[in-house]
């Protein structure tokens, strides 16, 4: 019996100064536990001048995580927190009730060549805190679990797996792990209700079956399942509680079609708090 229940291949969203693999929402599987969103970045690279330059745009009823490899995003939003993140460390951003923010670069950075390469992914909250107050969170890489299993490295950035828990803030029983596999190598998939394995690069196989290179494998709830290298490999684990349906339109998420539309209409008609220091553009509401 097959321990996979879906092999979900990426598509390409252009954002402009880059592009990112998107693996949810996707048709075949709208979230995994709480996770509703899932982007790989990268690896991009941007010569010196200008480069990482989203603009000042809403959230609601989520949570996100932003996770690098390598390179650096700086962080600013209508809280007036200002965060850079580097590989390691890991941003929350409790969007709640709403918030506002914008993804760009310090002015230094652009003065050389340089590389981005990450993940950021979506939590969706329970329907009992989808309108708790927003606040960020910033998490540096030496706070989040570290541990060697069979040779293996692998960090514990969400919630609790191999007899360690992150500190980083949840809502639900939320899981996220990265590790790095050496072609061979082994490592076991821990038991959660609902739990993935994206393959960021190499190859690896489950229970043997193989999954590619920029491929997300939804599981069984079979225990016991374990990942094997068949080259070296960067893998992340996500997964958790299921938290029930979400909708899911442009940067809004909720379990209410209605509030969605609220936020809507509160982002044309400029009601959103502004982001100080950077208020002077933001990306319009979409036509669709």
């Amino acid at each position: 019996m097959s321990a996979i229940d879906q092999l979900i291949q990426p598509r390409t969203e252009d954002l402009g100064e880059f592009s990112v693999r998107r693996m949810l929402p996707n048709a075949k599987c709208r979230a995994v536990g709480p996770w509703v969103f899932f982007d790989h970045m990268g690896p991009a690279d941007f010569p010196a001048g200008p480069g990482i330059n989203v603009r000042p745009h809403p959230h609601i009823n989520l949570a996100t995580v932003t996770y690098l490899f390598e390179g650096e995003i700086l962080h600013r939003d209508s809280l007036g927190c200002e965060q850079a993140i580097r590989p390691g460390d890991i941003n929350l951003m409790v969007a709640g009730s709403g918030i506002v923010h914008s993804e760009r670069e310090r002015p230094e950075m652009m003065e050389s060549d340089r590389r981005l390469h990450g993940l950021q992914l979506w939590l969706a909250l329970p329907e009992a805190d989808e309108e708790t107050p927003p606040e960020f969170l910033h998490y540096p890489s030496n706070d989040i679990p570290a541990l060697t299993l069979n040779e293996v490295p692998v960090r514990v950035m969400l919630g609790s797996a191999y007899g360690v828990t992150s500190p980083v803030k949840t809502f639900a029983e939320t899981l996220y792990v990265e590790a790095t596999l050496q072609a061979g190598q082994r490592l076991s998939i821990p038991d959660v209700d609902e739990r993935a394995v994206y393959v960021a690069g190499g190859e690896v196989e489950i229970n043997g079956e193989l999954v590619p290179e920029f491929a997300l494998a939804t599981l069984d709830t079979a225990s016991g399942l374990e990942i094997i290298a068949k080259q070296p490999s960067r893998i992340a684990i996500i997964g958790g509680e299921n938290i029930g349906h979400r909708y899911v339109w442009w940067n809004f998420v909720s379990s209410r079609k209605q509030r969605i539309e609220q936020a809507k209409q509160d982002w044309a008609e400029g009601r959103f708090p502004l982001v100080p220091g950077d208020d002077a553009e933001f990306i319009p509401l979409p036509e669709k």
